[in-house]
């Protein structure tokens, strides 16, 4: 597979089928949910959008990684949540509604807020090493094109054919999940030179990240008092990121076009799923002690 055809093609269409996919199981109601359910939503957000940049930024200053591997982990930590955290958040008995309603929402406020953290981390950790930035703009034109235009879309069918919608929502998951590891083996074998290198430089910093995040918005929701279903909820949704849409902001051509910095969440995307596992079995382990 190659670069060009991986990051100008295969990248965006895989990206958008993801989103199709997160549509097809959304409803407006799902962002009112801020409404009904303000505390966790808030919560979950606030969690997402400010502590776990924070804890990536901490990771990926006490980490030693090369420049572009630190902003590529600040990237992944800039993302949205990712569709695989309503699938886990179901597996393990959290409030899936919540869980779907954080991914809607951020996966919005992130298209603002992502290329400004993007930003300030290859200004702290890359300096004046290369004259590389993200237009603020055209990154969040950009990035609403392959990310709000298939979940409209999918949001569509959902309400005028939702038959038909809920049929193809589960082909679309499967198909996500295979196009998410094909992009993977694409990049891996696109850096196959340095690629142990790679996973022994940022493998332990990106499960820090994902299990950091998931034990911390876990703590933080059962501090604050919400439910076990809300807390198993937050804690996957802070966890889970959208690895994919990381991927494409690193390396598609109209935004950094780096691969280098696409690596951490090629990573995470393969840890993500040993460590969600992990995290179920030492809450239902919890969850059965009370």
């Amino acid at each position: 597979m190659e670069s060009s055809f991986l990051t100008a093609i295969f990248l965006p269409l895989a990206l958008f089928i993801i989103m199709l996919g997160m549509g097809l199981g959304l409803t407006i109601a799902d962002f009112k949910r801020v409404l009904v359910e303000p505390r966790a939503v808030l919560l979950g957000l606030g969690a997402q959008l400010l502590l776990l940049p924070l804890v990536g930024f901490g990771l990926a200053w006490i980490f030693p990684l090369s420049p572009p591997l630190a902003v590529g982990v600040m990237i992944l930590a800039a993302s949205p949540g990712g569709p695989t955290s309503n699938l886990i958040t179901y597996l393990v008995g959290g409030n899936v509604a919540l869980s779907i309603s954080l991914t809607a929402i951020s996966s919005l406020v992130t298209v603002f807020t992502l290329p400004l953290v993007v930003n300030l981390a290859m200004a702290t950790f890359m300096g004046s090493a290369v004259a590389l930035q993200l237009p603020f703009g055209t990154t969040v034109l950009q990035i609403a094109v392959i990310t709000l235009i298939p979940v409209t879309l999918g949001m569509g069918l959902h309400r005028f054919a939702p038959t038909w919608a809920k049929g193809l929502e589960k082909g679309v998951k499967w198909l996500s999940l295979i196009f998410l590891g094909l992009i993977i083996v694409g990049l891996l074998v696109q850096e196959r030179a340095s690629v142990l290198g790679f996973f022994l430089q940022v493998g332990s910093v990106t499960l820090a990240l994902n299990l950091v995040a998931m034990a911390l918005g876990y703590s933080l929701a059962r501090v604050s008092q919400l439910s076990e279903p809300d807390a198993k909820a937050i804690a996957v949704e802070v966890g889970i990121q959208n690895g994919t849409l990381a991927i494409a902001v690193a390396s598609a051509p109209t935004l950094l076009n780096m691969p280098t910095m696409a690596i951490p969440a090629a990573i995470y995307s393969l840890l993500m799923f040993a460590t969600s596992a992990l995290f179920a079995g030492v809450i239902s382990r919890g969850g059965k002690g009370r």
